[in-house]
């Protein structure tokens, strides 16, 4: 998945890939001073991880989607791995097998399933419809939280009631012929898989440092996504030389500033501003993808998509809200 959802399990372990997309939720901490700092962070995460969706709809217009997936993660992995061990040394990676088989784990529902899914879902619907869908993430984890034995509070599950009538919204396009329903039900198991990955990162465990975690996050989905499309014969035909300059340009920032620049971005802003102003990414992200894939590639604005979205992003924010106060 592009942009990170938002897991607002108390408990949530802060170790991801970009994609956390892309974010997770952590323990409460005492308050902080915003700084000019925060808000250029904040901004980061916001119009960059807004912005993947675009990038993903630019790539898929040349490339195939889950080789083009795999060369970016894998090299996006390789890259802050690099970065990692320069800055904290080659010791900073070192992690038990317990830890690398949790991260092999929550790479391959994130990266391959959340991510991976959304990619193949974009070559045959619109970005903004892609991001709307993807919002409703935090409703998926509150469900998965509630089988795991966890216990929201009432505000969360309004939430929850919200996310699936902006689903349903949304799905109209898809039913009514004017997108390809496949697409639509692609983004929604990816969602699904990218929740379970968040869930599952809180439980298992992880890395303690959260660039490490990613490493080996971003490696594990990047090569699975590489072999699924072999597997599926994407490299057949396949004509490098035949491929846009904005697909290559499009790959490129995906893979430096939507998997490492606003990563990095938001993972310091864990560390510096409040939990809550980091997690207003879950509802602005969208907000973003939609007006771009408007702006950029005339995407259509259609009664469903505005509505079907402010009513998903109301459910998202009823559901962070919810929780922060918890």
């Amino acid at each position: 998945m592009t942009s990170p959802a938002v897991d607002p399990a108390p408990e949530t372990h802060p170790a991801a890939s970009e994609p956390r997309t892309e974010g997770a939720g952590v323990p409460a901490a005492p308050a902080r001073r915003i700084t000019g700092a925060v808000w250029a962070a904040l901004g980061i995460v916001y119009v960059v991880w807004g912005s993947t969706y675009l990038g993903i709809r630019i790539v898929v217009e040349t490339l195939p989607p889950f080789l083009s997936g795999g060369a970016r993660f894998i090299t996006a992995g390789l890259l802050l791995a690099a970065i990692v061990a320069w800055r904290q040394g080659p010791a900073a990676l070192k992690v038990t097998r317990r830890e690398l088989g949790s991260a092999v784990l929550v790479g391959l529902l994130l990266i391959l399933g959340g991510n991976g899914l959304v990619v193949l879902a974009e070559t045959s619907i619109p970005s903004g419809l892609a991001a709307l869908l993807v919002a409703a993430v935090p409703v998926w984890v509150v469900l998965l939280r509630t089988a795991f034995g966890d216990r929201p509070g009432l505000g969360a599950f309004g939430g929850v009631l919200l996310g699936f009538a902006g689903l349903g919204v949304l799905t109209v396009p898809g039913l009514s012929g004017e997108v390809k329903i496949g697409g639509v039900v692609l983004v929604l198991v990816a969602a699904l898989c990218w929740s379970a990955g968040s869930v599952s990162s809180a439980r298992l465990p992880m890395p303690a440092n959260p660039f490490t975690a990613s490493v080996y996050e971003m490696l594990a989905g990047g090569l699975a996504a590489l072999t699924l499309g072999l597997v599926r014969g994407e490299h057949h035909g396949l004509d490098l030389g035949a491929v846009s300059g904005r697909s290559w340009v499009a790959l490129a920032y995906l893979v430096v500033f939507g998997s490492l620049v606003a990563f990095t971005a938001y993972a310091w802003l864990l560390q510096t501003a409040p939990v809550s102003l980091a997690a207003t990414y879950a509802y602005v992200n969208p907000v973003v993808a939609v007006l771009l894939g408007a702006l950029v590639l005339n995407e259509a604005l259609t009664w469903p998509i505005l509505l079907g979205g402010a009513i998903v992003v109301g459910g998202v924010c009823l559901i962070v809200s919810t929780e922060r106060r918890g």
